[in-house]
């Protein structure tokens, strides 16, 4: 007993020491629940992430399974290793779906051309990130758009969990439409989310686990959702190292031309960043990890191991990586430091690798609940914003509404920007704008007229 007592005090000590628990406020036990909310929310990247690579023909399931699974765990740990952040990463979607249909379906690249293309835009990453210039992007916005980008990832992501739960439908007449609330998902989902408030209102710890859990077990129960086919499932290696691992083709680049080529590393390179801008300013909002002065201490190490993460997924063979908006679940649950991230980036290793058919399993509405509550919790950062003031007001609007009406974070940024740009200049308060955000309008502008 006296020994066992010693082993745990030694990895408090350990724990202690690496992520400085007790000066974020946090714990081990805290920290680790959060790491696995986080996984479970994001989990479907090690299903979704494949199938739609393997659509490309030029790679298998299991191949690009291991490079998704591989490429997260990497650069989630660089996460914690540089930043100390409970922040994740994966593949990011969207993103994949352009590397699939746009790049590869569409324009005509191989799946090694691409996966070239990718690889240079983490350069341009690296780059403008050891130069400063992405943290002076992140400065250079305005405090209340900063309030409005959290707001509007939060109502993204609820809107994310309504949909899972099929609580939203589309509908050709009006778009959107109220779902079949009489649906088992549907009303597994809702219990789940009752749940998860009544542990959240009751302080109960990991509350959005036991949610998710719950609502899992609630599912494979009643026969809603399949069991899991079985328990374990050994990694195919092979067809990893053969098929996607180290398959870059720069030289083949060169038939697409100058201009072509930056078309595509462009539009990498610009929804990534503000994608990933997005993300840290609106859940690092969410958990006021944020200074004074409304900056993110440590932006630059947190985007260093987005940007070294991405040139790592491409040699694995995988789309861009990105730190994933899934990320406010487990601050949600209380993470704060890098152990959440390290949790995260071990529950892909050996989930992903090891244990897949039971992530397979999880239904998508059985993470629902999270989202939502999640989304919940961002919104709070509406009362931040100044709706006094017209010129503030309405760009900070365009972010909240943009980003889940346009499912994309860095659309909601986009309009922000334009339209702050816009109406403080017109309005006579231009010199209250960064020329930072006169420089990205005018470049928002130009992707909107000529990236489609």
């Amino acid at each position: 007993m006296a020994n066992s007592k010693k082993q745990v005090s030694k990895e408090q000590g350990f724990f202690e020491k690496t992520f400085k628990l007790k000066e974020h406020g946090t714990d081990a036990r805290t920290e680790i629940i959060a790491g696995f909310t986080t996984f479970m929310t994001m989990a479907y990247i090690i299903v979704v992430n494949p199938s739609l690579l393997n659509e490309t023909g030029a790679v298998s399931f299991d191949a690009a399974l291991i490079a998704t699974v591989l490429s997260s765990a990497f650069a989630t740990f660089l996460m914690a290793a540089l930043a100390n952040y409970p922040f994740a990463l994966a593949p990011g979607m969207g993103l994949n779906a352009f590397f699939v249909y746009s790049v590869i379906l569409g324009l005509g690249y191989t799946y090694p051309q691409a996966l070239a293309a990718v690889f240079i835009s983490g350069v341009v990453f690296i780059l403008l990130t050891a130069t400063g210039a992405r943290q002076a992007i992140v400065r250079a916005i305005p405090n209340n758009l900063k309030s409005g980008i959290g707001a509007g990832i939060g109502l993204f992501i609820a809107f994310l969990g309504l949909k899972s739960a099929g609580v939203i439908a589309s509908n050709p007449a009006t778009f959107l439409a109220l779902g079949d609330m009489t649906a088992a998902p549907t009303i597994l989902a809702m219990v789940g989310l009752i749940v998860t408030a009544v542990l959240m209102v009751k302080n109960v710890k990991g509350s959005i686990l036991i949610g998710m859990f719950i609502t899992t077990i609630l599912a494979w129960v009643t026969k809603v959702a399949p069991m899991p086919e079985g328990i374990f499932a050994w990694p195919n290696f092979g067809a990893w190292t053969s098929e996607s691992f180290l398959k870059l083709d720069f030289a083949g680049l060169g038939q697409f031309g100058i201009t072509g080529l930056i078309e595509v590393i462009f539009a990498f390179f610009f929804v990534d960043m503000f994608d990933t801008i997005g993300t840290l300013i609106g859940v690092s909002k969410r958990s006021n990890m944020m200074d004074k002065d409304g900056n993110l201490p440590k932006m630059d190490k947190a985007m260093m191991a987005d940007a070294i993460g991405t040139c790592f997924g491409a040699a694995a063979g995988t789309p861009t990586v990105t730190t994933y908006v899934e990320s406010a679940s487990g601050v949600a649950a209380g993470g704060r430091t890098g152990l959440t991230a390290v949790t995260v980036a071990l529950a892909f290793l050996v989930f992903g690798l090891f244990f897949s058919p039971i992530v397979k399993a999880v239904p998508g509405f059985a993470t629902a609940p999270a989202l939502i509550i999640v989304g919940v919790l961002m919104m709070q950062s509406i009362k931040d914003v100044n709706w006094d003031d017209m010129s503030e007001a309405l760009p900070t609007f365009a972010a909240i509404a943009i980003m889940p009406f346009t499912f994309s974070i860095s659309n909601g940024i986009a309009f922000a920007f334009i339209a702050y740009a816009a109406v403080k200049l017109l309005s006579g308060k231009g010199k209250d704008v960064h020329w930072l955000m006169y420089l990205l309008s005018v470049l928002f502008i130009l992707k909107f007229a000529f990236l489609k």
